[in-house]
């Protein structure tokens, strides 16, 4: 890589690993579902008055949205907000990279690699691990709800890479390309309305609003940070990357989010883990390399990792 190049990749897996503290800075003051509300609003508006519709089906933009903003983000979010630490939470949801290949060879009938099925039973065993530690072992329990949500966050990543395949599927039938910065931006007219629709199911208008009008200047950077931060920079870098190298080349460089989110978590937070979440925190992490090492994953360069 260029030095400029070295240097892009640098920060975003600071922007994406700090990202998961972040997320828990602005849980202390503004419920996971309004949070999710203002992260799509902010960073929707007024990006998408300057990027084009992407080049495809409203349908298929309306399930990406649907998948990523609502499923994704709202598990994640919740999970985060009823006790699950953003040091596991960013490693578990990099899973998405083993569910992924597993759906598309349901959906798409495509190949599953050796070092994907090897990858995804090491990581597996460390979910066990970290699934131990939700019964109980002390330290730092996870409730076993925010455990499960967390589960289902990644489930719902890779449901949306299914989408983003398709939907990049079609348009190349036609010549076109699909361009995953303006599929970020234009999916993101979908979540506000149904995360503000969640957020009335556990706060009163008048909660909300309250908490809207009184928002603490730790709420309002956690919110920008999400919005420009973590999505529209985030993406821009990460769209930068795969369109200058092999994604072989690029796809590894997310392995190092999990340890920034854990080092970020440990002196901002002063997150400590259990030892059986540290196991499972190294041997997810362990898996994760193995499936991404020397891994053919060429047909997934569009949509592997665009729905953090």
């Amino acid at each position: 890589m260029k030095k400029k190049d070295i240097l892009l990749s640098v920060l975003i897996v600071f922007l994406w690993g700090v990202n998961f503290t972040v997320i828990k800075l602005g849980l202390s003051g503004v419920p996971s579902m309004l949070l999710v509300s203002l992260r799509y609003l902010l960073s929707t508006f007024p990006a998408i008055f300057f990027i084009e519709k992407p080049k495809t089906e409203m349908k298929y933009i309306v399930l990406y949205g649907l998948t990523v903003g609502v499923g994704q983000f709202s598990c994640l979010f919740y999970a985060m907000q009823i006790g699950m630490p953003a040091g596991i939470a960013s490693v578990v949801l990099q899973t998405q990279a083993f569910i992924s290949p597993v759906f598309a060879m349901i959906f798409l009938n495509e190949k599953l690699k050796s070092r994907q099925i090897i990858g995804f039973i090491v990581s597996a065993i460390g979910l066990i691990f970290i699934a131990m530690a939700s019964i109980g072992d002390g330290m730092n329990n996870v409730p076993v709800l925010a455990f499960i949500l967390m589960l289902a966050a990644p489930t719902f990543w890779a449901v949306s890479n299914i989408i983003a395949r398709i939907a990049s599927d079609k348009a190349a039938a036609k010549g076109e390309k699909l361009n995953m910065i303006s599929m970020v931006v234009w999916s993101g007219l979908i979540p506000p309305i149904p995360m503000f629709g969640l957020a009335l199911m556990f706060d009163t208008p008048e909660t909300l609003l309250g908490i809207l009008t009184n928002l603490s200047g730790i709420s309002i950077f956690a919110a920008l940070y999400l919005a420009y931060g973590a999505t529209l920079i985030g993406y821009g870098i990460w769209s930068i990357l795969i369109a200058s190298y092999p994604l072989n080349k690029v796809a590894p460089i997310t392995l190092l989010v999990p340890i920034v989110a854990l080092l970020s978590a440990r002196i901002i937070l002063t997150e400590q883990l259990s030892p059986l979440q540290w196991i499972g925190f190294i041997v997810i992490l362990t898996g994760l390399a193995i499936s991404n090492a020397n891994i053919n994953i060429n047909k997934f360069k569009k949509d592997l990792h665009f729905g953090r």
